[in-house]
């Protein structure tokens, strides 16, 4: 199976299993009708489901805070893909997984592996340049499709990097609004 093939499937599996199992779970409506909310010492106390990525490397989370719903924006779509391109080449398998959820999950379904097993095998297909670059890799906004804002294209040709990747290296995925934030679905 070509290293391509097998990391599309890797992704879409990831994607799928993090959206399932991990995914924010939806509020429980209380007797009123209206969702209900843990008091506010509770909810101070519980820890975030998502690694800092500021811890890691100074920088930023990408993730949106508390329970808010991410921004239904092309901004939000290309914010969240930079996020799954530099955990990649920080080899940061929770923030990969977390992005890639339900088109790993796909993978799984077809025979492969958990999101974190298989991509433990996909960081060590991309070279450490390329890892590097991946680091700092960014999305033209001009050479993406948005078809809607629940479901937008990125092409490798949209991907700014220092190095070079093939279509069977990276190639292109597609990212859809699902429980309240973008996640990979599909890699070709």
């Amino acid at each position: 199976m070509r290293a391509r093939t097998m990391m599309s499937v890797a992704v879409s599996a990831c994607t799928v299993l993090v959206v399932c199992a991990c995914g924010p779970e939806k509020p429980k409506e209380g007797v009123d009708g209206k969702p209900s909310q843990p008091p506010a010492s509770t909810r101070a106390k519980e820890p975030s489901a998502t690694p800092s990525a500021s811890a890691r490397t100074g920088k930023p989370s990408a993730a949106p805070t508390g329970n808010q719903a991410a921004p239904r924006t092309k901004e939000r779509a290309i914010q969240r893909y930079e996020q799954y391109l530099h955990a990649l080449g920080y080899e940061d398998i929770d923030t990969v997984c977390e992005v890639a959820g339900p088109g790993a999950k796909k993978a799984q379904d077809e025979g492969f592996g958990p999101c974190t097993s298989t991509y433990r095998i996909v960081f060590q297909m991309i070279s450490p340049a390329q890892k590097r670059a991946l680091q700092t890799a960014t999305v033209d906004p001009q050479r993406i499709t948005v078809h809607t804002l629940d479901r937008i294209e990125m092409p490798l040709e949209a991907v700014r990097v220092s190095a070079t990747f093939s279509e069977n290296d990276l190639g292109s995925y597609t990212l859809e609004y699902l429980k309240n934030d973008y996640y990979i679905t599909d890699g070709r």
